[in-house]
């Protein structure tokens, strides 16, 4: 089976790839090909474009796009009869932050024939910037008027405080976005991409096992811009798992141990399902 795999806010195809390829390479073997795409004005797609490019529809579809153009048994020839041996072929997609929205949208919207779908650390819900995701225009803004100095003022605001007095990881995180590769070029992604909305209602995420499509969600306490809360809200209203892996302040290789083998397990186990 295929597995996409999708990136957060500001990283690249770089952060799945070495957070998930262990597990694939011992669950999957060579079974199936491993996807890594870099979403619009991200790694090696330099475009950047307008701010109505960075809606969530269309960030989905060019996902869509790039993942078929080199897994082209995802679609099926529309002359190809309906029990064609060769398509559509399923479709596991795992996907970070940002890279969870883009995966509920791939597979909500019908865009890619997912079968299996892994939400880690949501931060997307059905509001337009929700308090967590505030502090990502902000620096947009300091990156748009600054550049990389622009991180000392922002480092003063109210916004970068809250989440450093919760978890001093987030807040280091929020300060990479000032260095990131063309970050200043880049700015628009960080105001536009937290103005989406990854679903509608809770309705709208219970549709998805209606679809026959299975999934898990993946959270962590203590982190400010991935809240918790979000990820039990994704995980009740989709009716499945949630699996809580240690805070990133109490030791990164302890949480990425923690999802590595929380996400194999449930690979393995929906394999044989």
């Amino acid at each position: 089976m295929t597995t996409l795999l999708l990136h957060g806010l500001g990283a690249d195809r770089r952060q799945p790839l070495k957070l998930f390829s262990p597990v694939l390479a011992a669950i999957d073997g060579a079974d199936g090909p491993v996807v890594a795409i870099d979403v619009r004005a991200h790694g090696t797609f330099h475009e950047v474009g307008t701010p109505a490019d960075f809606a969530l529809d269309r960030l989905a579809a060019e996902a869509a796009a790039a993942t078929v153009a080199e897994v082209p048994r995802l679609i099926q020839a529309e002359d190809a009869p309906d029990d064609a041996a060769l398509g559509p072929a399923p479709l596991t997609v795992i996907g970070i932050s940002m890279g969870a929205a883009i995966a509920l949208r791939l597979a909500l919207d019908g865009l890619l024939p997912v079968d299996r779908a892994v939400f880690v650390r949501p931060s997307f819900d059905d509001r337009s910037l929700p308090p967590n995701l505030r502090a990502f225009p902000v620096i947009g803004e300091r990156l748009h008027d600054a550049g990389a100095d622009g991180a000392a003022e922002f480092r003063e605001t109210n916004l970068y405080h809250e989440v450093e007095r919760v978890s001093p990881a987030g807040a280091a995180g929020l300060l990479a976005q000032f260095t990131a590769p063309l970050a200043e070029e880049r700015a628009m992604r960080l105001v536009e991409v937290p103005r989406n909305r990854a679903f509608s209602d809770d309705a709208e995420l219970a549709g998805l096992a209606g679809r026959g499509i299975r999934s898990l969600v993946v959270g962590a306490p203590r982190d400010p811009v991935h809240p918790l809360a979000t990820a039990e809200r994704w995980a009740g209203a989709l009716g499945v798992p949630l699996e809580t892996v240690p805070a990133r302040d109490d030791g990164l290789a302890a949480q990425t141990a923690a999802m590595r083998d929380a996400v194999g397990r449930w690979l393995a186990l929906t394999a044989r399902a």
